[in-house]
């Protein structure tokens, strides 16, 4: 959208079916689920690319903002509807843990200043060194914190432990533990509570599929059912792609498949200095996710739209999955998305989506899926009585699951790690694959692979880090439109 409004002619390469990989809509005999991403996050970043190119995120995207946000359900007792409105949030905290309601507040005015400030940062490449010892950067040190873990970060303001993870598991969002995930990341939360968790009618999918609408009435070319078979070069410069039909010919290559397993299989190992196949294998990949797409006959009016099962024994799951590489026998943490309380367009009448997620480890050889899949489908469905899903077995009428095997093979994603590298300190900023490839000429990346990193708004926001620097190496101006003024936000608090 955004090279279109500047004038290029663009041709997007699309291995599936349908638009949006991830963030796109699977459907079966009338019931329809997100493939990935379930809820759109801070939507302020896709509504000014929207703008950008003329045309308005609210108009072509109807959403609600949810409250409450989810439900959390803990293993070692209690629960949460997580809700923006402060006083009932605090009221949520006290049945807990009184003392750390009155921390509340003090947590959301550090994040707001933290997100403030660190904003500018996430909207700018990142290309070398030089880059990170910036005046900028070095006066964000004692406000980001980043020799704490978030969970370390969340103790001056939390002691429940419980209340805590509440916090804190956002970061299954870039695929890392709150023990190890940089403090940074504390603004996950804080955007959840600050600018809404909401649901797009017809599911996440539904925004790409709008995003490919305008892009193709602005003259792109989207071509479905294509897969790139080879990047073309003429010596490090990359002068188009190969697919089994036909050579397409390009003055610049955006690639936003996978960064791991596209750069293996499109691009000769001996092209990349930096990031070899050698280097590539050793860096730290995020976990992965067990997947269950079910079509139920009848409804759950009484289960919130999100849920989160935290584990009884969280920290021990985690180990499992990021250092031990093994499945979780008893009591794994899990998600479940109910939006037909939300949505009744998702199913056919008087019935009902379930979208179920267990982060597990990304592929290794201590677990074998055609083994274990079936043991660990049974697991599932039993951990789903824990927050109140009973008898829903027989009541099955559409099953498809993914496995991180499944994720590899079918969705093109390294080890099948859903969220791509992790965002260690050694694999952030300018440590990761920049948005101008370095190791290339006329190639670009966008997507969690690249800075910013994982998780929509940031995918959205390298989109126009990458759109600018590709732009500058052309010698043209954007042309984009100027941002929405705030009041536009009002529609989407208007429609709940």
């Amino acid at each position: 959208m955004l090279l279109a409004k500047a004038g290029l002619d663009v041709t997007v390469v699309e291995k599936r079916g349908t638009v949006g990989g991830r963030t796109s809509t699977m459907e079966q005999d009338g019931f329809k689920f997100d493939v990935g991403p379930t809820f759109f996050l801070y939507p302020q970043v896709l509504r000014e690319i929207f703008a950008a190119t003329g045309h308005s995120l609210e108009k072509e995207v109807p959403m609600y903002r949810l409250d409450p946000q989810y439900r959390l359900v803990y293993g070692t007792g209690g629960q949460v509807d997580a809700t923006p409105d402060v006083e009932r949030m605090k009221a949520q905290i006290a049945a807990i843990s009184p003392a750390d309601a009155g921390r509340l507040e003090a947590y959301f005015r550090d994040n707001r200043e933290k997100l403030e400030r660190f904003a500018p940062i996430l909207q700018s490449p990142f290309e070398n060194w030089r880059d990170l010892v910036s005046p900028e950067m070095l006066k964000m040190l004692p406000l980001v914190r980043p020799w704490r873990s978030l969970d370390s970060d969340l103790r001056k303001y939390f002691k429940d432990e419980r209340i805590r993870l509440g916090f804190s598991f956002q970061s299954k969002y870039l695929g890392m533990s709150p023990f190890s995930c940089p403090s940074l990341f504390s603004i996950l939360s804080f955007l959840e509570y600050e600018h809404g968790v909401f649901h797009p009618v017809g599911g996440c999918g539904a925004v790409t599929q709008a995003m490919a609408r305008i892009a193709e009435g602005m003259g792109v070319k989207i071509l479905r059912n294509t897969a790139v078979e080879e990047m073309l070069f003429e010596g490090r410069r990359a002068v188009g792609v190969r697919t089994a039909e036909e050579t397409i010919k390009a003055d610049a290559v955006v690639v936003n498949a996978d960064f791991a397993q596209a750069m293996q299989r499109l691009v000769p190992n001996h092209l990349r200095k930096r990031w070899t196949n050698e280097r590539i294998e050793k860096k730290q990949f995020s976990c992965s996710t067990f997947m269950m797409y079910l079509g139920i006959e009848g409804r759950f009016n009484d289960l919130a739209h999100h849920t989160i099962y935290l584990s009884k024994d969280y920290q021990q799951n985690l180990c499992d999955i990021e250092q031990d590489h093994r499945l979780t026998s008893n009591d794994p943490s899990f998600y479940v998305q109910n939006a037909c309380v939300t949505d009744e367009t998702l199913a056919p009448k008087g019935m009902s989506t379930l979208y179920v997620l267990v982060p597990v480890t990304h592929e290794s050889g201590n677990v074998n899926w055609a083994e274990q899949e079936a043991g660990f489908r049974k697991l599932a469905l039993r951990q789903m009585e824990k927050i109140g899903i009973t008898d829903v077995e027989r009541r099955i009428r559409v099953e498809k699951r993914l496995t991180p095997k499944t994720w590899n093979s079918e969705f093109g994603l390294h080890l099948g790690a859903t969220f791509s590298m992790a965002h260690t300190l050694r694999q952030m900023l300018h440590l990761r694959p920049h948005n101008r490839f370095e190791d290339l000429e006329g190639v670009y990346l966008v997507g969690g692979g690249t800075h910013p990193g994982s998780g929509l708004p940031v995918i959205f926001e390298s989109a126009r880090i990458t759109s600018r620097l590709l732009l500058k190496d052309l010698e043209l101006e954007p042309k984009w439109n100027p941002a929405p003024r705030m009041e536009n936000a009002a529609v989407y608090e208007a429609v709940r």
